[in-house]
């Protein structure tokens, strides 16, 4: 595990359970996602900040990377062939892309409703709702959600399709660093994964950490880790230019 140089970082926020976080991560930057409890989820969107209607594209994602899960090597490339961020670090193995976000029906019909009047902090929040209200902060709304990745959760698929949940997979302390490779709208909440099979509505806090790093040279691992990186590094570039 890589120790971030603490002249480097630019800051470092604790996101608490159940809550919604934006930042635009700017392209030289990378924020680690560290999960301060068992079985974590965090539910992202990303978007190019400069023109939001390009954003992530998971099927090009997966079909690229021949991959049906998310670790490091792995990049976030959006509609346009562009890379959004790439996984420089993962000391959890595995992240859903597969499996969308929880809404306020399923969080109802698994624990129960709860709303703020009734429990206040102890509300039961569900990501799709969390996600618009960041949305609405940069002008967007429900025509504006997009496939999301679940972070720190594991999710894999049947010989039928039928997905399954795999629970206990990511511990306290695990984290995952996403590089910015454009100036990267990051949307994310920390509400429950939708196929989380506790009969407990326990979602985690995270802390997030941002700093300045290098851009990545001839040999780095997520440019050589196929093909269609290299080339997707090298169109990104030419966006810049």
């Amino acid at each position: 595990m890589a120790e971030i140089d603490p002249r480097l970082i630019r800051f470092s926020e604790l996101v608490p359970s159940g809550a919604n976080w934006s930042h635009v991560l700017k392209r030289g930057t990378t924020l680690r996602l560290e999960s301060l409890g068992d079985s974590g989820n965090v539910s992202a969107l990303f978007y190019n900040f400069e023109l939001l209607n390009e954003r992530l594209n998971l099927p090009d994602t997966l079909k690229c990377q021949h991959t049906a899960r998310l670790t490091a090597g792995h990049c976030l490339y959006s509609d346009m062939g562009r890379i959004l961020v790439s996984i420089t670090e993962d000391t959890c193995g595995w992240h859903d892309p597969l499996s969308g976000w929880s809404t306020e029906s399923g969080v109802a019909s698994r624990y129960g409703h709860r709303t703020y009047q009734e429990a206040r902090n102890e509300m039961r929040r569900n990501a799709r709702d969390n996600f618009l209200t960041e949305l609405g902060k940069y002008g967007m709304d429900e025509r504006d959600l997009a496939m999301n990745v679940n972070f720190f959760a594991k999710v894999t698929a049947d010989r039928e399709g039928r997905l399954q949940f795999h629970e206990g997979h990511s511990k306290a302390g695990m984290h995952v660093d996403l590089r910015a490779e454009m100036n990267t709208l990051v949307i994310l909440n920390t509400c429950v994964h939708p196929l989380d099979t506790s009969p407990h509505y326990a979602p985690q806090p995270v802390q997030l950490t941002v700093w300045s790093s290098p851009p990545p040279n001839e040999q780095d691992v997520c440019r050589v880790s196929c093909p269609e990186n290299t080339r997707g590094f090298e169109i990104t570039r030419r966006y810049f230019l």
